[in-house]
């Protein structure tokens, strides 16, 4: 079977955030749309990496022509939820001289000392590139928020500037991906068990993950907020049930191959007569 024989309903519109959307009532263990096993899942997604792949560069070819059009998927998650599945599995299947990845960690002393959008600016994806933000601008109003390092004014001020700074992107031809992978709290700890008891896994451990589950409420109301101040229509917000990893990986693909078609790319034409430097190759 194909990839498209197993989705009964396109995900790109199970997943977005809408109008009364609530995280809480949103099954972390649920697949929707894909009406296949786990096994039926990683074939579709290997089906869709050769689609993804051919998009990716069709984007990047029409760069070279002057197309300035990009696209920029930014991941958020709870520690253990599989940003760095996503960026392995779906983008590792694209050429990487069109993928630019940011990973965004705890800000540096020169970032501090700038308004918290700057260091994104530096990181954004050029004409006909991927972009890929593991964490984002948006870990300035959720730890800001669970963790009061900021205050509740300057956070309203950061909800503002980052739909500013978004719709600025899109007006500018960049198509906009927001993911937030899903994960339970009882399957982030059995992730983290996992970490544990594998000697070949304990540098993924982090003792502050457990500390930040201690948070787990917080963040989810963070996280609502997010969502209620900054889904917009050139900005959307798409929370994809991450318990099971191959389905949001799969999930993930399907939205970058949904955004890359709906640019209706193409191969550019050559700016040169091609059967004259046929013959001319045949002649050399």
């Amino acid at each position: 079977m194909s990839r498209e024989s197993y989705w009964t309903a396109d995900p790109a519109e199970l997943l977005r955030v809408g109008e009364g959307f609530e995280l809480a009532n949103t099954d972390s263990h649920a697949h929707p749309g894909f009406d296949g096993d786990k096994a039926a899942g990683q074939q579709a997604l290997a089906e869709g990496a050769e689609i993804l792949a051919e998009l990716q560069e069709q984007l990047f070819a029409m760069s070279r022509m002057g197309d300035e059009r990009r696209v920029l998927l930014v991941l958020q998650a709870m520690d253990t939820a599989g940003k760095g599945g996503i960026v392995k599995h779906v983008m590792g299947s694209v050429d990487p001289q069109g993928v630019h990845l940011a990973a965004f960690k705890k800000p540096t002393p020169e970032e501090l000392e700038h308004d918290f959008l700057w260091r994104v600016h530096n990181e954004l994806p050029g004409a006909g590139m991927i972009g890929v933000f593991d964490r984002s601008h948006y870990e300035d109003v959720l730890i800001g928020r669970v963790r009061e390092l900021a205050s509740p004014e300057e956070l309203e001020r950061r909800y503002d500037a980052i739909n500013e700074f978004e719709a600025e992107l899109a007006a500018n031809g960049t198509t906009i991906i927001k993911v937030m992978l899903h994960i339970s709290r009882a399957e982030q700890k059995a992730r983290l068990t996992e970490r544990l008891a594998r000697p070949e896994k304990h540098w993924k451990f982090n003792p502050g993950d457990v500390d930040e589950r201690l948070l787990w409420d917080k963040y989810a109301e963070a996280y609502q907020l997010v969502f209620d101040r900054t889904a917009a229509a050139d900005a959307p917000w798409f929370v994809v049930p991450a318990d099971r990893k191959w389905y949001a990986r799969l999930a993930v693909q399907h939205l970058l191959i949904d955004a890359l078609e709906s640019l209706r790319l193409d191969w550019p034409k050559a700016d040169y007569d091609v059967e004259e430097q046929q013959a001319r190759l045949a002649a050399s």
